[in-house]
């Protein structure tokens, strides 16, 4: 049974849109949650324990509360009416039936999605779109033995998603192309940022790039060239500060007279770099040892969730800075 009920008024009957399913009421599900009911879609959260989904809903109504009070709540309606739009459900029916969009947000197990997209299909109907957060696991390998395959999808948010909008879209080969475009669309209108990884390929495209940068930074200490301290300054007082502004492409666009001067310029040195990279880090190797009781001392194990709200905070920050700048423009 749903459990629709919520403080606070209902949101205006002009206001309300859709239906979207949420499969899995952990963090990213409650951060999409929190994004589809901010553009006055219904969302109807799944889990199996109902304490799991009793947190959910209590976290819910504190992050918006602190949304509103930083000024980046989303949408038109207050917290009390996005909270309204929220209900929850033990039943997987209750959660797919009716909607335009369902959100799978389980732990990152292949074996786990398979089943659960088994699931979901049973109840979805021919206009649903079904998708995944997978950060890593392409759509063919969960969803090809499926009925409604050509209605599968991967949006993989970046974390923290309602923070960090970017949203990798990335279809398999029987999925359909208005699927495609109707998720897009659907991403775009609740304000996240929408990237097409046109065909599938091990690791999408973000986990790509992040998987090189931390190859190359793991080399530069266990080898001795830097301490992991001073690699972490070449990002949050460097490449960091740019990029999160003007990607790789801009960037090298900008920092000469267009890409094509820039390679001209800078091609011969790249290559003569990159050669010397060698293999990617087994992260066993020689140096990792100190890199681990680096890392171990700078952020004692007991006081990672003290960071990570220091971290948190920051990108709030920046995220309002960068809405705050877009809005002026």
């Amino acid at each position: 049974m749903a459990d629709s009920s919520a403080a606070g008024l209902p949101p205006p009957a002009s206001t309300r849109k859709g239906k979207i399913g949420i499969i899995g009421s952990g963090l990213i599900g409650r951060s999409w949650a929190l994004i589809f009911a901010g553009a006055g879609y219904n969302v109807t959260i799944y889990d199996i324990e109902q304490s799991q989904l009793t947190n959910a809903l209590e976290d819910i109504e504190k992050q918006l509360e602190e949304l509103k009070k930083s000024g980046l709540l989303r949408g038109s309606l207050s917290p009390e009416q996005q909270r309204a739009l929220i209900s929850v459900t033990m039943e997987m029916k209750d959660a797919v039936t009716g909607a335009v969009h369902v959100q799978e947000c389980v732990p990152e197990n292949e074996d786990l999605k398979r089943k659960v997209f088994m699931q979901m299909e049973q109840y979805a109907d021919d206009s649903t779109v079904l998708c995944s957060s997978t950060s890593c696991i392409v759509p063919s390998k969960f969803t090809h033995q499926l009925k409604r395959r050509n209605q599968c999808i991967v949006a993989h948010p970046c974390n923290p998603p309602y923070y960090c909008p970017l949203v990798e879209i990335i279809p398999n080969s029987w999925t359909d192309q208005s699927i495609m475009s109707r998720t897009r669309s659907l991403l775009e209108e609740v304000g996240q940022v929408p990237v097409t990884v046109k065909r599938e390929i091990d690791g999408f495209a973000s986990n790509r790039m992040q998987y090189a940068l931390i190859n190359e930074a793991w080399r530069l200490v266990a080898d001795g060239v830097m301490s992991s301290e001073d690699v972490d300054k070449i990002f949050t007082a460097g490449l960091g500060m740019r990029y999160a502004f003007c990607g790789p492409f801009e960037v090298i666009h900008l920092n000469a007279e267009g890409t094509s001067n820039y390679m001209e310029r800078y091609g011969p040195t790249i290559n003569r770099v990159t050669s010397s990279f060698g293999p990617p880090p087994n992260f066993k190797e020689e140096g990792s040892d100190a890199i681990f009781a680096e890392s171990a001392t700078r952020f004692p194990l007991d006081q990672l969730q003290e960071r990570r709200q220091w971290r948190d905070r920051r990108l709030v920050a920046l995220a309002k800075l960068k809405h705050d700048m877009n809005a002026k423009e």
